[in-house]
């Protein structure tokens, strides 16, 4: 058989070109091909031949058999195409990292990882990855340095590496934290190994999974459970804060009901000389007034709370405002022998604000700083215009502030000692609503100290430049009543009618006996139908009413009563004396056509100061 019929007809061309190439010079190249045996099989061969020197017809040939090589290629080609295939199909990332300078394991920690940064770069990897990282393909992001993605700086990715480390490179579910190409943040899952060759790290293989959705799931609800406990204990405080008030408050309450029942029973059980009766009649004024300032200092804080507390706001003097609250609590100064010194600057200019409430702001100032000064000190009051504010200062050489205290001063129920066996009485309101007061206005309060028992200084600063507001009738005539002004007011109620109507029988004897004091004639009726059969008999000038009865309050009386003609009575003026002393209180009741609110208790004074101004006797 000729060489020619054992070639594949497909190498024939092949074989051409090499006898060429072997005539022209001498020798081929070896080449492939393949022969046919006499069964047709095909065996691929290397084939190259050369022509003898002494011998130029004369061909030498070697024939390689290559089909063993063959085999092993092509089972390389199927091992790549299924690894490309599971690459590109595979729903994890799956990458390759190599490095430029392999490194030795026993290189320390640091200088292991530090190489990693440097020299660590992606060599292979699916689209996967190339996706989680925000590229379209692979081939955008091979070659990236494991730096450019691996944030360096986060204390987890630093444990990632040296576990890797430490676990003979070979971790599995690590957690580790990355940057995209966008610079977001991004959290995967790897599985990874190293390979070691010639007792050096090379590279490292792993598989990769984007868990960032979860582990911003999980902050958040991390987050949610650090604001529910923050929450919860925030509610446990004030939970704790609640009960402590309540007890502090009935504490307070009873302290100056004890006082008040017990004269009282004493008085009517037996008989004292004048000055005993006088200290007792003494005790008993005290302590009504310190309860009724308990209540409308919980009533202040109710409006604080609920924003209902407004100003009546006018140009106030600050001097006699200061001056008329020291007056206040000189008695309880000099008790204690504290004495309290006074600089005034007497180019202060005026401030817009309200009267009553600035005073109650150095009031509450004052009497802290009388209350927590030991026997025998001193209280420092200061008015001073700095700049475009004027500023008071109430500095005491008491008790102090521990300082861990000090930013709590000013808050709501919050009292440094609010145990059984504290010194100091109070419901820890005042402070908190002198800082409301003094923002109201526009101005800021703020205390210092040094610590316990070095004093402590409260310093109140208020604008000097203020919108004017006009106050209104009804608040002109609730500021009427000041306390000052109508205990030095005594009208006269000669021959004037009055309709007392209260369910309450010492209410009623209460209030006809300190109008009749004033010349009036009272008549006194317990409920709303009464009191519109006293309207047509009795024919008053004037009515005072309570709000809360039974059956029919004072509201539907006042209603029943407006509903009247003129000539019955449907124009009287009528005051509401009532227990309900919410501003919301106040608002409803001149609704329904009461000229005047008046909560209880009340003083003398201002009772008959109120009638005398509705009934034009002032």
């Amino acid at each position: 058989m000729r060489w020619r019929d054992m070639i594949a007809p497909e190498y024939i061309e092949a074989s051409n070109s090499a006898i060429a190439e072997l005539k022209t010079k001498g020798v081929c190249q070896p080449f492939e091909n393949e022969y046919i045996r006499k069964d047709d099989s095909r065996v691929p061969i290397l084939l190259g031949s050369a022509l003898l020197e002494n011998n130029p017809n004369d061909i030498i040939s070697f024939v390689l058999d290559l089909s063993e090589r063959k085999q092993v290629e092509l089972a390389l080609c199927k091992s790549e195409e299924r690894y490309r295939t599971f690459l590109e199909q595979s729903s994890e990332g799956i990458w390759c990292m190599e490095l430029e300078v392999p490194i030795s394991p026993d290189c320390p920690e640091d200088e292991q990882i530090q190489h990693f940064y440097e020299y660590g770069y992606l060599a292979e990897c699916n689209n996967v990855i190339a996706q989680m990282y925000g590229y379209s393909r692979a081939e955008e992001i091979i070659s990236a340095r494991l730096g450019d993605f691996l944030v360096s700086s986060d204390s987890h990715n630093i444990a990632y590496l040296r576990n890797f480390i430490h676990s003979n490179y070979r971790l599995i579910d690590a957690e580790c934290h990355e940057i995209d190409q966008q610079g977001n943040s991004k959290y995967f899952l790897n599985n990874l190994v190293g390979v070691v060759e010639n007792g050096l790290l090379v590279r490292a293989w792993g598989t990769q999974r984007d868990i960032t959705e979860r582990k911003q799931a999980e902050q958040e609800r991390e987050q949610l459970l650090e604001r529910e406990q923050a929450a919860r204990a925030d509610a446990e405080a004030a939970n704790r804060m609640k009960d402590e008030f309540l007890a502090t408050l009935s504490h307070e309450l009873r302290t100056p009901l004890n006082a008040i029942l017990g004269w009282t029973q004493l008085l009517r059980s037996r008989k004292f000389d004048e000055t005993t009766t006088g200290k007792a009649l003494e005790t008993i004024e005290r302590n009504t007034r310190s309860l009724a300032q308990l209540i409308e200092d919980v009533l202040d804080v109710s409006r604080i709370i609920r924003g209902t507390l407004h100003l009546n706001t006018h140009q106030v003097k600050l001097v006699p405002v200061v001056e008329a609250a020291i007056d206040t609590v000189r008695p309880a100064a000099e008790a204690k022998e504290i004495s309290i010194e006074c600089k005034f600057d007497p180019e202060l200019g005026v401030v817009v604000g309200d009267t009553n409430r600035l005073q109650q702001v150095v009031w509450n100032l004052l009497s802290n700083a009388v209350k927590f000064t030991s026997k025998g000190g001193k209280v420092d009051v200061q008015l001073e215009q700095i700049e475009s504010y004027v500023q008071i200062r109430v500095s005491d050489t008491g008790a102090g502030i521990a300082a861990e205290f000090l930013p709590h001063v000013f808050e709501r129920f919050r009292q440094a000692d609010s145990s059984s066996t504290r010194s100091h009485g109070g419901l820890g309101l005042g402070l908190a609503i002198v800082r409301h007061l003094v923002e109201l206005h526009g101005g800021t309060v703020f205390a210092e100290s040094l610590g316990i028992g070095q004093g402590a200084t409260f310093i109140v600063n208020l604008p000097m430049k203020a919108v004017y507001v006009e106050a209104n009738t009804a608040e002109a005539l609730s500021s009427y009543m000041d306390a000052q002004q109508t205990n030095n007011y005594l009208p006269r109620l000669d021959d004037l009618r009055v309709l007392i109507v209260d369910d309450e029988a010492d209410a009623r004897h209460l209030l006809t006996t300190i109008l009749g004091q004033y010349g009036a004639q009272v008549i006194a009726a317990a409920s709303a139908y009464e009191a519109l059969l006293a309207l047509q008999q009795f024919h008053p000038h004037i009515l005072v009413s309570d709000i809360g009865m039974p059956q029919e309050d004072g509201y539907t009386l006042i209603r029943q009563v407006r509903a009247l003609p003129k000539d019955q009575g449907g124009r009287i003026p009528a005051v509401a004396l009532t227990a309900y002393a919410r501003a919301e209180d106040r608002t409803q009741a001149l609704l329904a056509g009461f000229q005047l609110h008046v909560p209880k208790p009340v003083n003398a004074g201002e009772l008959a100061a109120a009638v005398a101004n509705l009934t034009g006797r002032t």
